[in-house]
């Protein structure tokens, strides 16, 4: 359940700030933290990512000052709390927002972008001309992925549910599309493909599409597992990997790529830059009230959302 409360909010301590939020973005990785598919400690705050304005600063604080936009994303359950008017986090989370983009946008796109970056340039390492897969590519996360990957001159094949999303994933730079229901899904792939197969699959959906991600590689290609949508991947046989040509998977974690100041300053650098530039356009599809924050879960899960939402405190 979803409830909304109200809290007084203490001075931020030494090396915290203030925010007042502007934007919340809403992922899905928020409704397996509602759910307990990915358990936290009860009560708990939900979100992972916004952007505001910094109103108060503890001492010590000497990168950032009040008045200062910034964002932030915070990977993992600790990081919980974005589904709210006001926060106290440390200043060293937090990323100051260039004056090109705005708030709304960079509550929308800064998990989602950062994810894109770090599966596409650090985990896949995708190349010019290099074939790849993209599930779900109507989503926040799949829009954005399928804009970078055309970006960077890969050939994208983008499933999606509907034919309207498809026109989207289209419209993103996506070459070729497959109704996510398509019972040949793997063989129109290979048809694409010279018969080959893609050298990678970005698969967010999970359970419902493993299977068919794998007879999508080509020999040695890699399965990008990284998301849940139609619930975890379960009881996987080994063996099934060398089955369909000595192919690889990875169930990355965004953290595991952010996990150091360095490495987060060169994704995000990489996320600034590719928004800024406009090769990556940000779509919001859809606004709520935080106080609807329970009507976007249901809105998100029947897959009636295309491209990014956000919740508006």
């Amino acid at each position: 359940m979803i409830e909304w409360i109200t809290e007084d909010l203490p001075a931020p301590s030494a090396g915290e700030v203030l925010i007042e939020h502007s934007a919340i973005g809403l992922n899905f990785i928020d409704t397996y933290h509602r759910t307990g598919l990915y358990p936290v400690p009860l009560p708990s705050g939900l979100g992972l990512e916004a952007a505001g304005t910094i109103t108060a600063a503890g001492e010590g604080v000497d990168t950032l000052k009040v008045g200062d936009r910034v964002a932030y994303m915070a990977p993992g359950k600790d990081g919980l709390g974005a589904y709210s008017t006001q926060r106290i986090m440390p200043a060293a989370g937090l990323f100051k927002l260039p004056d090109t983009i705005p708030s709304d946008i960079a509550a929308a796109a800064l998990l989602k972008a950062a994810t894109v970056e770090g599966l596409v340039e650090r985990c896949a390492k995708v190349q010019a001309g290099d074939w790849v897969l993209v599930h779900a590519a109507a989503g926040g996360v799949g829009l954005i992925m399928v804009q970078w990957l055309s970006a960077i001159g890969a050939n994208i094949i983008a499933t999606a549910s509907t034919d309207a999303k498809l026109d989207l994933a289209k419209q993103a730079g996506a070459q070729h599309t497959i109704l996510s229901s398509a019972d040949d899904l793997p063989k129109q792939v290979r048809d694409f493909t010279g018969g080959t197969g893609v050298s990678t699959v970005f698969d967010g959906v999970g359970k419902d599409t493993f299977a068919v991600s794998l007879d999508c590689l080509a020999p040695r290609g890699l399965l990008v597992s990284f998301g849940n949508a139609s619930g975890p991947v379960e009881g996987v046989n080994l063996s099934i990997l060398a089955d369909k040509g000595s192919v690889f998977v990875t169930r990355p974690t965004l953290g595991h790529y952010f996990a150091t100041p360095e490495d987060a300053a060169l994704g995000i650098a990489r996320v600034w830059e590719m928004i800024g530039s406009g090769k990556v356009k940000i779509t919001i599809g859809a606004s709520y009230p935080l106080t609807e924050a329970a009507n976007a879960h249901r809105d998100l899960v029947a897959r009636k959302t295309t491209g990014s939402t956000i919740l508006l405190p």
